[in-house]
Formats: structure tokens, sequence, C-alpha cells
């Protein structure tokens, strides 16, 4: 993902989800430009966090929607999900 102070270069976005019955997360949404910045707006409004990484995101742009990350990507979406956890775990409450 690009900084929004860098007018010349379009943001990307990728939202994942992840369901414990599931397989592995899925590709929730995608976007471009005005729709990535509607997408991670979206998510910090409801406390989900945003992790910015250009190479994550243009690797995650070729799933299609709707579709499970392929198993080339699991190691790197687990250890961001265990990551985000730990953050999580350690996040006092009233921050949460």
């Amino acid at each position: 993902m690009t900084k929004p102070n860098q007018p010349n270069k379009m943001r990307n976005a990728v939202a994942l989800a992840y369901q414990a019955n599931g397989r592995a997360p899925k590709v929730v949404a995608t976007g471009k430009g005005l729709i990535a910045e509607q997408i991670i707006e979206l998510a910090k409004q409801n406390g989900v966090f945003v992790h910015e990484s250009k190479e994550m995101v243009a690797l995650l742009m070729n799933v299609e929607l709707d579709q499970e990350i392929p198993s080339n990507l699991y190691r790197l979406v687990a250890d961001l999900l265990a990551w985000l956890y730990k953050i999580e775990a350690a996040t006092p409450p009233k921050f949460k």
C-alpha cells in the first residue's frame, strides 16, 4: 500500500476473514484507489487492524473474491495473524 500523501500512486487494499470451521482465510474484499480507501476506513472504524504491506497486498490481490488464500500464502498469513493475536492480547481493554 502507498502512503496517503503520495497522490500519484494508487493505494490497494485486501480484506481477509477467517472462520473457525474454515480451512483457510478468505479474501472478502479487494479494491484500488477510492475503493481501497473505503475498505481501509471501514476497517479502522470497526476496530479492525490494518496491516500495510504492499508486497502482501500485491500477492493477495491475485486471489479471487470469496476464495481461500492459496496454500503458498498460508505461512505468511498465519504469521501475521499470530502477531495480531499477540498484540491484541497485550492491548489494554480500554483500547480495544
